[in-house]
C-alpha cells in the first residue's frame, strides 16, 4: 500500500513554498519533494518548456509528477499553477494542504529577474495571476499562512503545530 503526502504546500509564486517545505521536512524528519525541481531535473528549465512546447505540455508533465509525489510520505510543494489542473485538484482531496500567501510588496523583490515564465512581466502580472488562482487555493487548503513578514522557520513551526492538531 502506498503512502500519502504528509502535507502539501500550495500558493502563489514567490510565497516561499520551497524554502518553507525544506524547513518543514527537516522538522518532521521526512523527505522533501519539490515538484518544480523534479520537472527541471527530468525535462529541463521550466521557462524553456513553456517557450519550446507551450503551457499545456508543461501542465501535462506537471500533473504526472504531482500525482506520483502525492503518493510519497513526504512534504510536497507544488508549483503555483499546479492546482489549475482538475485531476490534481481531485488528487488533493483528503490531503492536508497548506496555502502560503505573500503580499505584492513582499514578493516583488523575490520574483524580480527570476525564471518564472508567467510572471516575467513583473508585479502586475503576478497580481493578476494570483487573483485568478486565489479561489482555487482557498478551496483546496485547510490552513493559510501569510509569509510576507514572517521568518520561514516560524511558518514551518506553525505548520508542525497545526499538523499535530489534525
Amino acid at each position: 500500500m502506498s503512502e500519502r503526502a504528509v502535507v502539501v504546500l500550495i500558493g502563489a509564486p514567490g510565497a516561499g513554498k520551497t524554502r518553507t517545505g525544506k524547513r518543514l521536512a527537516r522538522l518532521l524528519e521526512v523527505p522533501f519533494i519539490d515538484t518544480d525541481r523534479l520537472i527541471i531535473d527530468e525535462h529541463g528549465p521550466i521557462a524553456d518548456l513553456f517557450e519550446t512546447h507551450g503551457e499545456p505540455h508543461f501542465r501535462a508533465l506537471e500533473r504526472d509528477i504531482v500525482a506520483a509525489a502525492l503518493e510519497e510520505g513526504a512534504v510536497v510543494t507544488l508549483g503555483g499553477g499546479a492546482v489549475l489542473d482538475l485531476e490534481t485538484q481531485a488528487r488533493l482531496e483528503g490531503h492536508r494542504v497548506v496555502q502560503l500567501t505573500v503580499s505584492p510588496e513582499a514578493v516583488e523583490a523575490r520574483i524580480k529577474g527570476g525564471k518564472r515564465p508567467l510572471v516575467k512581466d513583473g508585479i502586475g502580472a503576478w497580481v493578476s495571476l494570483v487573483e485568478g488562482r486565489k479561489p482555487i487555493y482557498d478551496r483546496l487548503s485547510q490552513l493559510t499562512i501569510d509569509t510576507s513578514r514572517r521568518p520561514l522557520d516560524g511558518v514551518a513551526q506553525q505548520i508542525v503545530e497545526w499538523l499535530g492538531e489534525q
